[in-house]
Formats: structure tokens, sequence, C-alpha cells
């Protein structure tokens, strides 16, 4: 009895101690913080609940599909804000901020979806019959399978008539909508094999009536969406498919979503000083090598040290190893030995101009020209991922950039992956760039060349992405300041902005890297430079805290206040 007695008093020790260290700053536990329990729980469940939807209804746009992640986004809105918020550590205070303005997001995204989609519904009046039927399929109910062959006649005749009459409309429609009726149509092709495979050769009757049908509104589906592809606007000398500008109070509202409280404005002024920094650092190493303030000389020189093809994943070991052995040296960052072990390197597929500098994650994917690439896109593709270029961005893809986070992710506080952003991301890759600088990990002219190209380029990024969608700037615009400014290859310099103004990509990519990097810049001269946390700390607390925008970060670190209905005020950089 008086040992239970005892047991009882010491687990109400612990969990005092608990709820009192996760509350606490950095600066009074210098440890991790630990997590309560509600917050991690919802997440979880939300998580799962999510993607149990995302696979059961494989429809894409489907007002089934729609309505039913309008439901649970707002079920679980509902289950969250029924927490006591005050009652709650600061991790989960943070968690229930954040989970709540993504849900919010969410249902607002779905929203504008509706309506994008409601622009072109006049174009598809014959879904019904289609979803009907696929919702039919995944109950396994028996079908009339005459009335199911008739009907997918009649639709394929309506198809062909529509079709006649997009293709008669001598006006193109705007990107956006040509975008979502391929996106349209692909969900009616998924949802129209699925019932293929599911009854087909199983059902007698069925197999006797629906393939011939099928396959003439299969066809009828793909010369539709063939007569939407031909009303895409105008490509201009590039050949770029652009989406429609958002336009400068959207890209504002994605910016508060994201806890940056600047405008847009403001971080192009940002940009604008970042790439007059560039600038004067180029002049300084430029002259040393002997091409005095024409820095773009310099450059070009650089390019031309490119490796001999079939050597490109060599260079990038030697490089990954460069850069891990001064980490190492540094003692930066907590390096599982696992993480080291298991990282690979793919070869992109073979595709002209698809990228034109490799990417990372779990793998590094290298793009690298083939024999059958044309002579101009291969020169272009070697001088631009020259290795003096590219040690600047085998740590940003591997360690420890993309794939530490990726591999830190799954281990530590996974629940908040949904609250993953491109700042937070591209950012934390970004942020090591700037730390290398200001290390010495350049030690030769030219290796300091590679870095300021690319740092130049992340400032150039949020130039040209802003201005593209405030609708200022065309996308041709952007591939020619590239080229004028910053000094690409035209091919590659066509492939950066090609990859970020397509229609679905989120309006703030480009914007996210330099600013989450000095987002991460800033708060390591809060904690770090003010003595209140070694660098090595700083670096493993930030991983272990998971997926989160910095701003938030920041708070549990530093033992902010947070409220229900918190705003981010963190100005964190010297204008």
């Amino acid at each position: 009895m008086i040992l239970a007695r005892y047991f009882v008093f010491f687990l109400a020790f612990i969990f005092t101690c608990i709820e009192t260290y996760a509350q606490a700053p950095y600066s009074e536990t210098k440890d991790r913080f630990i997590p309560c329990d509600e917050m991690p729980r919802i997440l979880h469940n939300y998580n799962v609940d999510l993607k149990d939807i995302e696979g059961f209804y494989i429809v894409k746009h489907s007002p089934e599909k729609s309505e039913r992640l309008k439901k649970l986004y707002q079920d679980y809105l509902s289950m969250v804000q029924a927490v006591d918020f005050n009652s709650l550590s600061q991790e989960c205070r943070a968690d229930y901020i954040l989970f709540t303005n993504n849900l919010k997001e969410n249902i607002r995204l779905l929203d504008v979806e509706r309506q994008e989609l409601g622009v072109i519904s006049q174009w598809f009046p014959f879904t019904g019959k289609i979803y009907d039927v696929e919702r039919s399929r995944r109950r396994g109910i028996y079908l009339n399978s005459q009335r199911v062959a008739l009907d997918f006649y009649e639709t394929m005749q309506e198809i062909r008539t529509l079709t006649r009459q997009l293709e008669a409309q001598p006006e193109a429609l705007d990107p956006t909508s040509v975008v979502r009726a391929r996106e349209t149509i692909d969900g009616l092709k998924a949802a129209l094999n699925s019932v293929m495979e599911f009854y087909e050769g199983y059902d007698p009757q069925f197999t006797w009536w629906v393939p011939v049908p099928h396959s003439r509104l299969d066809s009828a589906l793909n010369d539709y969406r063939a007569a939407f592809d031909k009303k895409m606007p105008h490509l201009g000398k590039y050949g770029i498919v652009a989406r429609t500008p958002v336009g400068e109070a959207e890209l504002n509202k994605l910016l508060q979503h994201a806890l940056i409280p600047y405008s847009v404005q403001d971080l192009i002024k940002l940009a604008e000083k970042e790439f007059a920094w560039c600038e004067k650092e180029f002049m300084k190493v430029s002259n040393a090598m002997g091409f005095g303030n024409d820095w773009k000389a310099a450059i070009e020189h650089v390019k031309d040290t490119y490796v001999e093809a079939g050597r490109q994943p060599e260079a990038i070991l030697e490089l990954y190893t460069k850069s891990v052995d001064f980490l190492k040296k540094h003692d930066l960052i907590t390096i599982p030995p696992l993480m080291e072990e298991v990282w690979g390197m793919r070869m992109r597929p073979s595709e002209r101009g698809s990228a034109a500098f490799f990417q990372g994650g779990k793998n590094i994917t290298i793009t690298y020209p083939t024999d059958n690439w044309w002579m101009d896109f291969r020169m272009a593709s070697m001088r631009g991922n020259n290795p003096n270029f590219s040690f600047a961005t085998v740590h940003h893809e591997l360690i420890p950039g993309h794939n530490t986070t990726f591999y830190m992710d799954l281990r530590h506080r996974s629940y908040r992956q949904s609250f993953r952003t491109s700042f937070s991301v591209e950012g934390w890759a970004l942020y090591w760039e700037l730390l290398l600088w200001d290390l010495g990990f350049p030690q030769t002219n030219e290796e300091k060349i590679g870095m300021l190209f690319w740092r130049m380029h992340r400032a150039a990024r949020i130039l040209f992405s802003s201005n593209f969608q405030m609708g200022n700037w065309t996308p041709e615009q952007c591939v020619d300041f590239l080229v004028d400014r910053v000094g690409h290859e035209r091919g590659n310099a066509i492939s950066q902005v090609e990859g970020h103004v397509r229609p679905n990509n989120y309006p703030l990519y480009q914007l996210s890297y330099l600013v989450g990097g000095l987002q991460y810049y800033a708060l390591k001269a809060e904690l770090v430079d003010h003595g209140k946390m070694p660098l090595k700390a700083f670096h493993d607390n930030i991983l272990q805290l998971g997926s989160m925008p910095i701003d938030m970060a920041r708070n549990i670190l530093t033992g902010q206040k947070l409220t229900k209905d918190y705003k981010s005020t963190w100005l964190f950089y010297d204008f």
C-alpha cells in the first residue's frame, strides 16, 4: 500500500515536471520540449482519416469528394476548437493554432477550387452518370448493364457534340480553366477504368454490354481533352504554359497564412537588398580572379569547369563528402549513421529541358544530358551543372538539407507533417547555404562564385515570381531577367520559370527559399549568437520539433506567449 502511494506520488511528480518542462523556453531547460497528448492524438487521427478519404474517393474534382473533404475539415475544426486552449502546453498551443489555421485555409482553397470548376461547368453537364456508376462500383452493386451501356453511348455522343462546339469557339480559355478541364477529364477516365476493372470478365452481362461503349466513351474523352489543350493561350517565344496570375491580394493572404508578417511588396524590397549584396560580393571575387568588375565574365569562366560526360555522379559524390566532412569537423549537427547510409542517387528520365538542375529528398535526382539531347541543351545543362555551381546545392538537397528534413520528420513528431511548408523545407536547406558561406566553406574563388550565383538566384526568384503573380511580368520577361541579371543559360532559365509559373503551383514557392532561409538565419542570431543556445543544439532542436512554420518553432523555443487568435508579428529582416 505504501509502495503504491509512493508510485502515485512519483507519477504526479513526473507529470508536473513534464508540464513545466514543456512550457519553459530552451534557456531554462537546455533540452528538447515534450508535447502534450491531446493535439498529437487529434493530428494523428486527422492524418489517417485524410489518407483514408483520399484513397476511397479517387475521382479528382468530383462534387462527392470535395464535399467529403470539406466535411472532414469542418469536423476537425469543431473538434480542435472544443479543446481547452489554456490548459495546453506551449507545443500543443502551437499545434492548436497551426491546425486551426490549416483547416480554415483548406476550406477556403476548396471554395476557390469550386469557383474555378464553376467557370467550366457548362462543358461538363454529363459527369453525373459517370460519378454515379463509380459510386455503385465501390460497394459492388449489381448493375443494370444494358442501362450502363446506353448511358455510356449517350454520354459519348454528348461529348462529341461538346467537342465540336469547343473547337468552333475562336477564343482561347484561360490557362487555369484548361488545366481544371484536363484534371476533370482525367478523373472521369479514372472512374470509368475502376468500373471496368471491377466488373469486366466477372459479370457476364456487364462483359457482354459495356466494353464497346466504354471504349468509344474513353476515346471521346481523349479527344475532348485534346480539344481543351488547343484552347491554351498562345505560349510565347519560350513555349511556357503559365497559370493566370493570382494577384497581389491573394499573395498577401497566402503570406499571412504562412505566418509571414510582411507584404509581397516588403519582400520585393528584401530581395532587391539581397540582390545588391550579391552583386557587391561578386565584384570582390571577380576582381580577385582577374575579371575586374565584370562578374558575369567570372560566371562564364566558372560554367566552363563542367565535368566530362558520364562523370557527374562522381562529382556529386565528391561534393557530398566534402560538405559532410565539413559538418562533422565543425560539429554543426547530429548526423544519424543510418541517414548517411541510406541516401542514394537516381538519374532523371531523359526528357530534354524537363529540369535544369538536380533535385533532392531521400535521394538526389541528377539532371544531366543523355545521348538523345540536342547539342545546345546538352551544353546548357553541363555548364549549368558544373561542380562549382553544384558546390552550393548538393548539401541543399542531401545532408543537412532536404534529405535530413525528411529523415527527421518521420522520426520526430511525425504528426506535424501536415504543417510542412515550403518556407520550412526550402528555407532550412537555403539556411545552410547562408551559414556555410559565413563559416568559410567555399575555399576557392570558383566555389565562391558558385555559392553567390545560387544566392543571387534565390533573390531573383522572389523578384520574378512576385512580379509574375501580380501580373506585372510575362513568363518571357522572367526568363530574360534570369539570363540578363543573374547569368543563367537560357535553356536553364526557361526550365526554372516554366516549372514554377505553371497552373496549380503554389504561388509562394519561389519566395519561400530565401525568405525561409532568412527566418532560420534570424532565429539563429536570436538564440545562438546571443548565447542562449549552442549552434549544434539549435539545429538538432529545430529538426526534432518536426515540420512547422519557422515563426511557430521560434515561439516554442523562446517560450513566447501564444493566444488562440495568434498572428505573427516577428520582423525577422533588417531592411
